[in-house]
């Protein structure tokens, strides 16, 4: 397996993902486009395409971020969607593919920082993939927005805070608001990225303070990404 990463800033880094991919001996390209790196031109050597998280959202211009190119993105996106790869995308990188299949992104109900209990619907309850994951298990979240929904999108995953966290674009095309990916080293890149979260959890209702976010175990909601990644692989190869 040829696993290609586009990610946004240093600080969204890809945890658990990479871990996974170099846990199975798979291969691992990445464009850095925060360090000037440009996105792949041709997607043949692709076989699952990772689109992580940023601070930016799909209708954040070049203007104000000059490395961030929505539309580029989306064009290889539904490269990769077209040509029968696996496309996963994380928070940004989800509203990425519903931008890039016509479903216009959304801001959620609710800001939401830490960790917390994400409930799967009737469709996501019998998707196989997600078998590793439980009804009400704790996950990772870190967001303003949530993506859009076309019309043969399933929403599978809900939290308290948003309605949206997992999306089946198709057999082989999922968003994931939230952050299965998570651990000590990550949550600690975000916090120094995002200012004062003991004011902001004072002020949202689902925004943990810092301490909390880092004394969490990350480890089973890790385990339950490595899961629902091999279904993802064995879809694939068919």
């Amino acid at each position: 397996m040829n696993i290609h990463f586009i990610q946004h800033e240093i600080f969204e880094a890809p945890g658990a993902y990479l871990d996974w991919a170099h846990a199975r001996g798979y291969q691992t390209a990445f464009s850095h486009v925060y360090a000037g790196q440009s996105l792949p031109t041709s997607v043949q050597n692709i076989d699952m395409l990772i689109v992580l998280g940023g601070p930016q959202s799909p209708a954040t211009t070049q203007a104000e971020c000059p490395y961030f190119d929505s539309a580029a993105e989306q064009a290889l996106i539904r490269q990769c969607i077209d040509a029968g790869k696996a496309v996963l995308g994380v928070c940004l990188g989800a509203q990425l593919i519903g931008e890039a299949l016509g479903a216009k992104y959304a801001h959620s109900p609710e800001r939401e920082i830490g960790n917390f209990p994400l409930f799967f619907t009737p469709a996501g309850k019998h998707d196989a993939k997600f078998a590793a994951f439980s009804d009400g298990m704790p996950i990772g979240h870190w967001h303003n927005d949530m993506p859009g929904l076309t019309d043969k999108a399933e929403i599978l995953a809900y939290s308290a805070g948003c309605p949206r966290q997992i999306i089946r674009y198709g057999t082989l095309v999922y968003g994931l608001q939230c952050h299965a990916e998570l651990n000590n080293a990550v949550v600690r890149l975000l916090i120094d990225a995002e200012g004062d979260l003991t004011a902001q959890s004072r002020q949202y209702k689902f925004v943990q303070p810092p301490q909390a976010i880092l004394d969490f175990d990350y480890r089973p909601m890790n385990q339950a990404l490595y899961g629902f990644l091999d279904q993802l692989v064995i879809t694939y190869r068919g």
